[in-house]
């Protein structure tokens, strides 16, 4: 996802970290290490990362997510049927198998953006409250500059992960998929969706769309917030477990290192400007997977392999979290 819409304004200045986190942070060294020597092996980042990027990140956001990019043929379309259907329109939930190492757990699953966001721009930009102000219901989202969308990636890499997820035994709940609504839901129903299902944990998949050398994934988080309709001080705890665990994993499932341009290296970044996040009463995360507009990441996220070890990522994460 590029920074521009509902849930993807400029990051906010951060805040100092707690205590807690440079214990939680320590444990994930070796594996985060490890990753990175796969990495590296496989191409490394070509720049010099960290948080000395920190000043040029906020302006390249803007250069990039100026104006949306049009799908390419490989975009799906939405059909006559599919335009008559409402964001309200509930996706199903899978059947959880018997037995499994996630037998009896809820795991909310929401792909970010949706193919037909582009044929129904006037319904995403209505507004929407999300507890801290009000926003647009959702974005295009962003693509590699080859026309792969955003869209097209999130609903790949959450179909895989819910095929390993629902293998142990999870019960896995979608916000959307590909047979049902043609556009949307709107970001407070995303969170509304998975509070509903009383999910054990909610993940929402993306990918970035800033410069080129700008490269990596990282997690957010969200902050503490108590707001209007908002009131994420149950779960920011609980939802920082699970945060570090999807990063941790992630970065050995996959080979790639935390974002050189948010984060400071850590692949974690707390953020109150996202309605997804605000209005969860369930812990929840999102995971932006890599930049869509860099070549070295548009590789990866085009690749069917390493779309399946991005699955597998986050699929270790939210299996170490549920079963602590």
């Amino acid at each position: 996802m590029s920074y521009t819409g509902p849930d993807f304004d400029a990051p906010q200045p951060r805040r100092p970290r707690r205590a807690p986190l440079t214990v939680a942070l320590a444990a994930l060294v070796p594996g985060a290490l490890l990753g990175w020597v796969v990495y590296e092996s496989v191409g490394g980042s070509g720049d010099s990362g960290g948080s000395d990027r920190a000043g040029g990140a906020a302006a390249s956001r803007s250069a990039a997510s100026a104006a949306p990019v049009a799908p390419s043929t490989l975009a799906s379309s939405a059909s006559t049927a599919d335009d008559a259907k409402k964001p309200g329109d509930r996706p199903r939930a899978s059947a959880p198998a018997a037995t499994g190492a996630l037998a009896g757990k809820v795991i909310l699953v929401d792909p970010g953006h949706n193919p037909g966001n582009f044929q129904h721009t006037s319904e995403i930009n209505q507004q929407v409250d999300i507890g801290t102000n009000r926003k647009e219901c959702d974005t295009t989202g962003t693509s590699t500059n080859d026309g792969y969308t955003e869209a097209q990636f999130t609903l790949d890499v959450s179909h895989r992960l819910r095929e390993i997820l629902e293998a142990q035994g999870a019960k896995v709940v979608f916000t959307h998929d590909d047979d049902g609504p043609s556009w949307g839901p709107c970001v407070d129903e995303r969170a509304r969706i998975g509070n509903e299902a009383h999910a054990d944990a909610a993940i929402s998949i993306h990918a970035d769309g800033v410069a080129q050398g700008e490269r990596g994934f990282h997690v957010i988080l969200p902050a503490s917030v108590h707001a209007g309709a908002a009131d994420t001080r149950p779960i920011v705890d609980a939802s920082r477990d699970l945060g570090e665990h999807v990063a941790g994993t992630f970065v050995r499932a996959t080979g790639s290192a935390p974002a050189n341009y948010v984060g400071d290296g850590t692949g974690l970044v707390t953020r109150e400007d996202l309605g997804g996040l605000n209005l969860s009463t369930v812990p929840k995360v999102f995971i932006e997977c890599g930049n869509m507009r860099d070549s070295k990441d548009a590789a990866l996220v085009t690749s069917g392999t390493w779309r399946q070890k991005a699955a597998q990522g986050i699929a270790d994460g939210l299996a170490g979290f549920l079963n602590k």
